[in-house]
Formats: C-alpha cells, structure tokens, sequence
C-alpha cells in the first residue's frame, strides 16, 4: 500500500511538517533542545467536498499553506529566540497581504510593464506576452538566485536538505534515523521550489492568449487567473510526485536542478530535528521502526 504523503518546510533553525491531518514544527533552542510544537491542521475543504476537486484544490492547498508556513515561521523565530513573542493575529494578516503583494509586484506588474517597451518592434500581443513571461522566469530565477547567496538563508537551507531526505526516508518505507536519512538526496519532486517554477511555466501559456489590453488590465487578468495557474500546477507536481514514467521524471529535471540553490547538505543535528518533526506528525503503523 502505497503509503500517505506528507510535506514540509524549513523554518528558522527547524523544520515544519505536515500530514495525518496535523503540522509539526521542530526547533533547535539555543541550550540545543528540541523545541515540537504540534497543532491539528483543518482544511476549509474538509468542509466544502468541491474544493478537492481537481484545479480547485491546488489553489486551496496554496493558501492554506501560505498562512500554516508563516504561522511555523513566526513560532521557529520565538523558539530560536530571534523574536520575544509570535505574531499576532493582525500581524500575520499584514504579513500575507505584504508577501501577496511584494509577489505581484515583482512577478506580475514589473514583467508585464517591461514587455510593453517591445511594442515598438512588434505588435503581436501572443509574442508580447511570452516575453513578458520570459522575463518573468529571468526575475523569479534571479531573485532565488539572490536570497541563495544570502548567509542568513544558508542555515534554512540546510534544515531545506534535511526535511527533503527525512521525507524520502519516510517514503522507502525505512527506519527514521540519522544513518538512514543522509543517505537520500536533497531534491524532492513535490518542492515548493518545484512548484513555483512550474507556476511560472504555466503563466507563460495561460496568459499567452489574453491578448495585450491596457496595463492595469494586464495586471488585474493576470492576477484573477492566478488561481487557475495553481491548480494546473499542483495537478502537474502531484502528478510527477508519483509516477515513475521516465519521461515524466525528465520533465520535472529543471524544477530538480532549482533546488541546488535552494537546499544545502544538512549536519546530523539538523537530521534529526527534522525527523523528530516528521515523527511528531505521523501514526505509529506508518513508522518503519514500529514494525521491526
């Protein structure tokens, strides 16, 4: 039987993990405790049955786990004792609405203001838009480019890697220890890294066909139809996060290959916050150790 899927996060000096219907977030304290918050994690989709289906559940998923993974974030900082208290309710509503934001400035109104500058050599909007889309890779491609060199990040890389091997681990069915684990890659097919590129090839033929109206229509188009081009991509990674079809598995290389920047090998203390996460979160029958 092919076993529940689980996912997760890297947060500041921890990882969050999520599956079984709760998110785990482990820390590493500054006295080197590790610090498990669990809570019960309940989807609006478990309420209305529609917002599982197909296309509409990725777009679901997506917000859902914007708010879990800033909520882990806020608690991680607390518990690293880089921030006195978590955020507040209000303070993480400002803290997604500026996230959403700066995202749509950068990946939607500065790509789309730049292609206009084409019009003079061509007036062809289905060539215009995939520039605009073109330009939009090159932006999200340099912004991860950026926060990869950042010494701050390199550390939530790191705890990146170790949530990546633990969920492999997991995955072959093996015992979770620290020996096992490191022998797993750091790229995971279903990455969030993975996703968000694919959101971004997606634009590019969704928003191809929209013709080249005003810029502030532009904007708001792209913006209306973003949800649309989450669920076409979540239905692609869940897709490639189970099949074994080579071709399939060559497709995904690229959204592989973005992870290089985007993890970073783990040291064995970060393993095993890692696992102490992913424990926290699932039953005892689909722990391999609970069966030898």
């Amino acid at each position: 039987m092919e076993k529940p899927i689980v996912g997760g996060q890297a947060v500041i000096e921890g990882v969050m993990m999520r599956g079984f219907g709760k998110a785990a977030t482990a820390v590493r304290e500054p006295d080197g405790k590790i610090n498990v918050q669990v809570k019960n994690v309940n989807s609006i989709a478990d309420k209305y049955s529609f917002l599982k289906f197909p296309f509409i559940r990725g777009s679901v998923n997506l917000f859902e786990s914007l708010i879990l993974g800033i909520k882990s974030l806020s608690f991680s900082a607390q518990a690293a004792g880089e921030e006195d208290e978590q955020l507040s309710d209000k303070e993480m509503a400002g803290t997604i609405i500026f996230a959403l934001g700066l995202a749509c400035v950068l990946f939607i109104a500065i790509p789309t203001f730049a292609a206009k500058f084409l019009h003079t050599l061509t007036e062809e909007p289905i060539i215009l838009n995939l520039v605009e889309g073109f330009l939009r890779l090159i932006i999200f491609f340099g912004y991860i480019f950026a926060i990869s060199r950042m010494k701050e990040i390199q550390r939530v890389f790191q705890y990146h890697g170790a949530e990546h091997k633990t969920i492999f681990c997991y995955e072959a069915d093996l015992p979770l220890t620290v020996e096992n684990v490191k022998k797993f890659p750091r790229l995971h097919p279903r990455c969030g890294t993975a996703f968000l590129l694919i959101v971004m090839i997606v634009s590019i033929f969704v928003f191809a066909f929209l013709g080249w109206p005003d810029l502030w229509l532009r904007i708001l188009s792209r913006i209306i139809l973003l949800p649309v081009v989450a669920g076409i991509a979540y239905e692609i990674i869940k897709f490639a996060g189970r099949s074994k079809n080579s071709f399939v598995r060559l497709a995904i290389m690229p959204g592989l290959w973005l992870q290089y920047l985007t993890t970073r090998e783990p040291d064995d203390s970060m393993i095993e916050v890692a696992i102490e996460s992913l424990k926290a979160v699932t039953p005892q029958e689909f722990l391999s150790e609970s069966r030898n």
